[in-house]
């Protein structure tokens, strides 16, 4: 096979450890998760892991708006938006209107048969990838995973940072 002339064939010098990038872990984790629940979900409910995460959240926070669910679950408005729609068309969320553009949603009755069918998926997963672990082990990932999401924030301000300086130098 012939390489174009400007293809870097070798490895680079400076990289991450693959083996021991925080990030690299926990996305991979995370993406296994939400694979298996979105394969299993989409088959069994015709519904995905983001409806799901909205039901879930109505079931916990009933009355939430749309933006207090994206916040609740650092998603895209959008996809929050996208569900939201199919979850009322589906009648397992209501809206009522509240003061302002924002709108109150909660779960109807079929709405809470559909998260309570739903729910034992979810804590499966949870299931298979703490099985190796103690209680008092997962009671420490626990807290080590709060301290790390409790950091989250600045990683939002470098990124509104970035965004200005940006702006500023274009």
């Amino acid at each position: 096979m012939e390489l174009p002339p400007n293809a870097v064939s070798e490895p680079v010098p400076d990289v991450i450890d693959s083996n021991d990038f925080t990030p690299r872990l926990i996305s991979l984790l995370s993406n296994s998760l939400v694979w298996r629940e979105s394969r299993i979900l989409r088959a069994r409910f015709g519904l995905g892991t983001n409806d799901w995460r909205v039901l879930s959240v109505l079931a916990i926070r009933p009355g939430v708006t749309a933006s207090e669910i994206s916040d609740f679950v650092a998603m895209n408005k959008a996809i929050i938006s996208k569900s939201v729609g199919v979850l009322t068309a589906r009648r397992l969320i209501v809206q009522v209107e509240d003061t302002g553009r924002s709108r109150q949603l909660f779960l109807t009755p079929e709405g809470v048969e559909m998260h309570d069918a739903m729910l034992p998926v979810s804590m499966r997963g949870q299931e298979i990838i703490l099985a190796d672990l103690t209680a008092e082990e997962v009671v420490q990932l626990n807290q080590l995973l709060r301290r790390l999401l409790a950091r989250a924030p600045e990683l939002h301000a470098e990124d509104s940072l970035d965004q200005r300086k940006v702006a500023e130098d274009a």
